[in-house]
């Protein structure tokens, strides 16, 4: 009895990859898989497809084959961790500018004037 696997299942419909792809060198692999064409999403969309990929073709991938698709994940990693550096809010340090320390003597000031 042959075992159904889960990913049988999947019928949705999404963007999809160039023909042949994944055939391709790593470096062409990530960049298409990270364009707004095939993913509109973002870098992470493409790094699912990928991955998808990768885990369908299993068995049948030659080592050479996996390897090149290995390091278009990590490309693609790169890519992600590059978008969510953007992304990420920037810490502001609280340095006083000169605006802030003269309100901020003339505010002691009126307060030292205020208990006299």
């Amino acid at each position: 009895m042959a075992v159904k696997k889960w990913v049988a299942k999947v019928n949705t419909e999404s963007t999809y990859p160039e023909e042949h792809l994944f055939t391709k060198d790593a470096e062409t692999i990530a960049k298409h898989l990270a364009s707004k064409k095939v993913s509109p999403k973002g870098p992470a969309s493409g790094m699912r497809m990928l991955n998808y990929y990768i885990n369908r073709g299993g068995k049948n991938l030659s080592e050479e084959r996996h390897a090149e698709l290995e390091k278009a994940k990590g490309i693609l990693s790169g890519m992600i961790a590059k978008q969510k550096a953007k992304a990420a809010p920037k810490k502001t340090s609280w340095k006083k500018t000169a605006a802030t320390k003269s309100s901020v003597k003339k505010a002691s000031a009126k307060s030292a004037s205020r208990e006299k």
